[in-house]
């Protein structure tokens, strides 16, 4: 007498809410950054560092907008340490596909959008911290002068201009294996930061090199943050800013979409 079985049905995998977006994840993301040396190194030590170094020279008490140098000068290092730091997060996903763990997030019901919308708040969180770290630094020297309005301004739209970085970030982690992803992006940011009049301003540059920044990444979000104390951003600053974002958004969904493999 023969049996026969019955196959248990099969039910689709049950979208979780928000595609998967979760404080847990979120904060097992931030635990782990903070844990790395490297990272604080970049998010407090250094930008820190470049407060104490570029904000006390001689000469910046001089008027700029509607405060002195020394402010603008401070603008200019809280976004590069802002850059730097959510670029360092978003780069951390070469790791993650160096060692599984991109995949084994594909196993579950993630979904990407929710994968990289927590690589944003985490970058932002990030370069929040770098932002405030370098603004403190910058008020206990007393060199920085601006009315409270405008460096409260200043802040939040340096905060927002860091997601084109972070966008960057994990652009370059899916395309540059492993650790060499930071290895990458610290010195390019360094070269975009001199070419973008982010380090320097532009009109002490030669008209050649001039016209090439204004289509560098950084030129558009360094006028773009400097507005709130300059009252000057061209238009075309505007949309260098826009355009890098989408395309390093771009970017970073074309080469996840590509993402198939362990490297």
């Amino acid at each position: 007498m023969s049996t026969t079985t019955t196959a248990p049905a099969v039910t689709a995998r049950r979208t979780p809410p928000l595609g998967g977006f979760n404080l847990t994840l979120l904060r097992i993301e931030l635990r782990r950054l903070l844990r790395n040396r490297r990272t604080v190194i970049f998010t407090l030590l250094l930008p820190a560092g470049l407060a104490l170094a570029f904000g006390g020279q001689s000469g910046w008490e001089q008027p700029a907008g509607e405060g002195n140098v020394a402010a603008y000068i401070l603008i200019s290092m809280a976004m590069y340490g802002a850059a730097l730091t959510a670029a360092s997060v978003g780069s951390m996903v070469a790791l993650e596909r160096s060692v599984g763990w991109s995949r084994q997030l594909r196993l579950t019901p993630l979904n990407p959008v929710a994968y990289i919308l927590t690589k944003a708040v985490v970058a932002l969180t990030m370069g929040a911290l770098a932002i405030l770290t370098v603004n403190l630094i910058g008020k206990l020297q007393g060199k920085a002068e601006m009315p409270v309005s405008v460096w409260v301004t200043a802040m939040v739209v340096t905060l927002f201009c860091t997601l084109t970085f972070a966008a960057l970030g994990v652009f370059v982690g899916y395309v540059v294996p492993g650790e060499n992803a930071m290895q990458i992006l610290g010195p390019g940011l360094a070269l975009l930061s001199f070419l973008g009049g982010l380090f320097i301003p532009l009109s002490t540059y030669a008209p050649v090199v001039r016209h090439i920044a204004y289509w560098t990444p950084m030129y558009g979000v360094a006028e773009v943050t400097r507005a709130p104390l300059t009252h000057e951003l061209p238009w075309y600053a505007v949309v260098n800013a826009i355009a890098w974002f989408l395309i390093f958004i771009a970017g970073a969904a074309w080469r996840m979409s590509k993402d198939t493999a362990r490297v």
